[in-house]
């Protein structure tokens, strides 16, 4: 399947343009007519790569970037901008905001697609060189997990339920993912169950460590089976 970029822009011709011209060139492409738009539909979806522009009203690209960077979710999801803005102190504010490319406009669109390929090609290349290198204890952890879960499952009926102590909203598809989780799943089966990738089954996981303050599968099912969030 091909990359899900999302791009944020607020001029509705630059906007469209660059859509048709990436999704000529192979990707799916998501828009926003602002960041906080963005925002909200990545709270839903997961995007490979992210196009933005830095001027834009009420939240800007540089906020919108602090936004991502600051969420676990994102900390490593490739970021291009594009701005009219073409001074060195604002490529090197991009930059010090951890930016991965900065094209400022007008640019040549084969240029974007070069860029964009090359971010993706290289999280491609990281991602399979840390799970090479990380996959037997990383196996062996999750194995563990996910006994311990069955244990937990097998003592259910004798956990006491309470509120949680904060607010917790889920999406229909994490509710569902968690709901695999503490059925002692892997994310093998989850992914058949659902009928997606075994990365976004990842995603979704951790979305859910995230919104509950858990940092296991072990933990993730505890919490939910005491606050009754698992169905």
């Amino acid at each position: 399947m091909s990359a899900q970029l999302l791009l944020v822009d607020d001029e509705p011709g630059l906007r469209e343009a660059v859509k048709e011209y990436l999704q000529e060139s192979g990707f799916r492409v998501q828009t926003a007519s602002n960041a906080r738009e963005g925002w909200d539909w990545m709270q839903e979806n997961t995007a490979d790569l992210v196009i933005s522009d830095i001027m834009m009203p009420q939240v800007d690209g540089y906020q919108f970037l602090k936004q991502l960077r600051d969420d676990p979710r994102f900390q490593a999801l490739p970021v291009v901008f594009l701005t009219a803005k073409g001074m060195t102190c604002d490529r090197i504010q991009g930059y010090k905001a951890s930016v991965d490319a900065y094209l400022p406009k007008p640019f040549d669109p084969d240029e974007l697609v070069a860029i964009v390929e090359n971010l993706l090609a290289r999280r491609s290349a990281q991602t399979s060189a840390s799970g090479e290198e990380g996959e037997t204890p990383n196996l062996a952890e999750l194995a563990n997990q996910i006994a311990q879960i069955r244990i937990l499952l097998t003592h259910r009926s004798a956990i006491s339920q309470s509120p949680a102590p904060f607010k917790i909203d889920l999406t229909p598809r994490e509710q569902s993912v968690l709901n695999l989780v503490a059925e002692g799943l892997m994310n093998k089966e989850i992914a058949r169950r659902l009928e997606t990738s075994v990365r976004n089954v990842e995603k979704y996981v951790s979305r859910l460590f995230s919104k509950t303050g858990t940092n296991s599968r072990t933990e993730l099912v505890r919490f939910a089976l005491e606050h009754g969030l698992a169905k």
